[in-house]
């Protein structure tokens, strides 16, 4: 199952709606025959790849897997089905598909074809690597990560509208790296103001497009944004109020430069994160400001924290995070620590994996 999980890992980034599988064949005399992972949307699923590697080999042997397999036609055949052909005796699943499709459904049809099922080794590794998949199955939005760079002294900013610089180079890279994965970085209009990012994945290799999202309810974002001339990279999106988007001579100049214009039903975050679960949206990485960080935390689809704290003191003018709300980071769940150059990296869950 450790190897199933590796293999399932090298899918990060690629597979998105779909989950990160691997999958290993082992044969009744212990040797591994077969392995393989899921590489991405539309291609064969891990237990496919595994089975064609071990070929004949693969009767009465046992099939390791990181997730329950499918037994439904999605944009492939039934892994369910392609098991039972290859002869395999056992399946060890990590842990059953929170997919309604499928949902122990897979499970049930193997059994009743007579091949043994053990679920659980391996169950709390599979759901961390999965979480925005678990998250989206399970309550019908995406996976939130809050990510900041914080001073020491827990302030994202010199002053309220000010640009602040704050974390090194290696902090910068491992914030890249996270762009690779994560299916969509929202930020509010008030970070294009002050900003003007360009949202894209910079010194890593990112295979699918990235969405970037800006929630901008009174249509403040300008035409010219930086944001708007890297249409190469993915599309970018802006979720407003109907209100704010019948008006043409807001609307237009944004839509003329790329931007679709996404019409929640009211001004909430909540509202937001609806249109972006409509659209097969499964991670979504809120990179600031300070107005976007509250409203997700007050809604409570703050799922996960990551903040780059740096060694820097900016003082009583600064702006802190989550000004006014009780959050602490010694109270996020299953914490990480790391650190990267000067900084250091501290993430954790606010509700706990699920």
């Amino acid at each position: 199952m450790e190897r199933a999980l590796f293999l399932a890992a090298r899918g990060r980034g690629l597979t998105s709606p779909n989950p990160m599988v691997g999958a290993v064949v082992v044969a009744p005399d212990g040797v591994v025959v077969g392995q393989g992972f899921h590489e991405g949307v539309g291609g064969s699923h891990a237990e496919v790849h595994a089975l064609a590697a071990a070929g004949a080999r693969a009767r009465r042997a046992t099939l390791y897997c990181t997730l329950e397999p499918c037994c439904h036609v999605g944009r492939t055949g039934p892994c369910t089905a392609r098991i039972v052909e290859a002869g395999i005796a056992r399946v060890v699943a990590a842990v059953e598909d929170p997919n309604p499709l499928v949902r122990g459904a897979g499970f049930a049809r193997l059994r009743a074809h007579g091949v043994a099922v053990t679920v659980g080794p391996g169950a709390a590794a599979a759901v961390a690597l999965n979480q925005p998949f678990f998250t989206r199955m399970r309550e019908g939005r995406p996976f939130v990560v809050v990510k900041a760079a914080t001073s020491l002294d827990g302030c994202i900013a010199e002053a309220p509208g000010k640009r602040t610089m704050l974390t090194s180079a290696a902090a910068n890279r491992h914030a890249q790296a996270v762009r690779a994965e994560v299916d969509a970085i929202g930020v509010g209009s008030g970070t294009i103001l002050v900003d003007n990012p360009l949202l894209t994945p910079r010194g890593v290799y990112r295979a699918r497009p990235l969405t970037r999202v800006i929630f901008d309810r009174t249509l403040r974002t300008p035409p010219t944004s930086a944001v708007l001339s890297t249409g190469d990279a993915g599309p970018v999106m802006i979720i407003t109020t109907a209100e704010t988007a019948d008006r043409r001579d807001l609307r237009a100049p944004l839509e003329d430069r790329g931007a679709s214009l996404v019409v929640a039903r009211d001004g909430t975050f909540a509202a937001a994160i609806d249109c972006l679960s409509a659209l097969d949206i499964g991670w979504l990485l809120l990179e600031g400001g300070a107005g976007l960080h509250a409203a997700a935390w007050d809604a409570g689809l703050v799922d996960f924290v990551r903040l780059y704290v740096t060694p820097r003191v900016l003082g009583a003018g600064g702006v802190p995070f989550l000004a006014g709300r009780c959050f602490s980071a010694a109270a996020l769940i299953e914490p990480h620590t790391a650190a990267l150059g000067p900084d250091v990296l501290i993430e954790g869950y606010v509700h706990g994996p699920h």
